[in-house]
């Protein structure tokens, strides 16, 4: 890849609200995850090993710790004469009572001098929020090999999948021929994944009539793609095969963190040949007991176990103490799970504290039990 022939721009401000209390205080994007990182973590990483130089990391709620992380390019190698990962929060509007992005598209929109003061061929947009690796020099290759305008990543789900994703219906030879949002009954299960190669000159054009449009909500998936599809111009459909997790609830974030547990997981995050960089925290090795039972589990540096720990995720810091138990679980950063406490199919925010002797979660439950507070 030509140095800057390619900018990309995370779609970083969301609030995910279905996390609850992960995200009271911190965006989604900057959600801990897999023991050490964060979610931002992976399109970051994947920029760097895709050798995209430029990143405009685009944050609106909460932004101010992710902000401040996202800004450390060094983390990920872009931090270089030639590299940056440059924070990009919602510009000051006259008219408006608040700085806000209106829409994903509106984004982008606000900040095109960014964007035009590297002068890209290519524009390259991403959802901050979801866990994957991917090459994204790949998807650029087949995107030119296709003379297309518009290359979206797409990812099979299950039909029930389907009906919370924007879904793109394609003919034969993978040329995208109709898009539905969130479609009740839908008439494929090719999912996007909220990664889009664009022209930038002739998407640049449709960005700023978008924005000039009152009854537009400015939306990639809402109103730019379909405005792309009705004007003719080639929108190809790129077939994902790998891991990809969107973790916008509670149950599908603990879901991620269980995949890590099978040995046959695609994430794989020992891969050396695509590392995932993050923050190094700065904390001993684990210790374990001399009474500390392990099966199945995932543990970080830093951690002290001398309970029993099996099929949970542990994360940095985090303690076990003498007679505890953590069963289906997954706890986070600095954790403290007393003696006797029993925590079962649930996700410990991090800092909080299990006391001694406490209950918590159930291993019968339908739903996992966040806990977010001290017990």
């Amino acid at each position: 890849m030509k140095q800057n022939e390619m900018v990309a721009m995370i779609l970083a401000g969301g609030r995910g609200s279905r996390l609850h209390d992960l995200t009271n205080k911190v965006a989604k994007p900057a959600v801990y995850y897999g023991g050490k990182y964060r979610i931002i973590d992976f399109p970051l990483s994947n920029c760097a090993n895709s050798n995209i130089d430029i990143v405009g990391v685009l944050t609106q709620y909460e932004s101010v710790l992710l902000g401040s992380y996202a800004a450390k390019g060094g983390l990920w190698g872009l931090d270089t004469k030639d590299s940056g990962v440059f924070v990009l929060p919602p510009r000051e509007k006259a008219d408006a009572d608040l700085d806000v992005y209106r829409g994903t598209a509106d984004a982008i929109t606000q900040n095109i001098d960014f964007i035009d003061n590297y002068d890209p061929e290519y524009l390259l947009v991403l959802s901050g929020d979801h866990i994957y690796k991917m090459n994204y020099e790949r998807m650029l290759r087949y995107h030119k090999e296709q003379n297309a305008a518009c290359t979206i990543a797409v990812m099979p789900v299950t039909l029930e999948e389907a009906t919370r994703f924007g879904i793109m219906i394609t003919d034969e030879s993978g040329r995208i021929i109709d898009f539905e949002e969130k479609p009740a009954h839908p008439r494929s299960t090719l999912a996007s994944m909220g990664i889009y190669i664009f022209d930038y000159k002739k998407i640049r054009e449709i960005l700023l009539a978008d924005a000039q449009d009152p009854d537009s909500k400015h939306d990639f998936g809402m109103n730019v793609i379909p405005t792309l599809l009705n004007s003719g111009e080639k929108l190809v459909a790129y077939k994902f095969e790998g891991y990809w997790k969107d973790v916008g609830t509670i149950d599908s974030l603990w879901e991620a963190n269980m995949d890590l547990l099978n040995e046959d997981n695609e994430l794989d995050l020992n891969d050396s040949s695509w590392t995932i960089y993050t923050e190094d925290a700065t904390a001993m090795p684990a210790y374990f007991g001399p009474d500390a039972e392990i099966d199945n589990a995932y543990i970080t540096q830093g951690c002290q176990i001398s309970g029993q720990v099996k099929n949970s995720v542990i994360f940095t810091g985090a303690v076990v103490k003498p007679g505890a138990k953590v069963i289906d679980s997954v706890l986070m950063p600095d954790v403290v799970v007393e003696n006797g406490a029993v925590v079962t199919r649930a996700l410990v925010a991090d800092g909080v504290k299990i006391s001694r002797d406490a209950v918590v979660g159930e291993a019968d439950s339908k739903e996992i039990l966040l806990v977010a507070q001290d017990v």
